[in-house]
């Protein structure tokens, strides 16, 4: 059963899909948890589409029965990686905007200087 207020809490559910991309499970995989009873489930659509909303927690108890704990290990720091990659590129591209901006400040106060003088 779901704690109070856990299909609230932030990164604490993950669509159908996200799972898929996330863990690398199948929606088939998920259907299996839903009818045995391991994973509690809500139904949305957006935009017309349907999708299954499911806890986190309980998809990793039911991955880590099924498919051994390991396997939930190295997909968790697969994903954290590619998230660290992601952001590291990210703060880069940021680095050169203000590489390239501190540049242009330096050459315009570098002709106000000279104007001064």
């Amino acid at each position: 059963m779901a704690e109070y207020g856990e299909w609230n809490r932030k990164g604490a559910t993950l669509s159908d899909v996200t799972a898929q991309k996330e863990y690398g499970v199948s929606r088939d995989f998920i259907i299996q948890g839903i009818n045995a009873g391991k994973l509690e489930f809500r139904e949305g659509a957006i935009w017309g589409n349907p999708y299954l909303r499911i806890l986190r927690r309980q998809l990793e108890a039911c991955m880590s029965e099924e498919l051994g704990p390991e396997h939930v290990s190295s997909v968790k720091a697969q994903t954290e990686l590619r998230q660290i990659k992601k952001e590291i590129n990210e703060l880069k591209k940021k680095l050169q905007l203000l590489q390239l901006r501190k540049a242009e400040l330096e050459k315009s106060q570098g002709l106000a200087v000279k104007r001064r003088r």
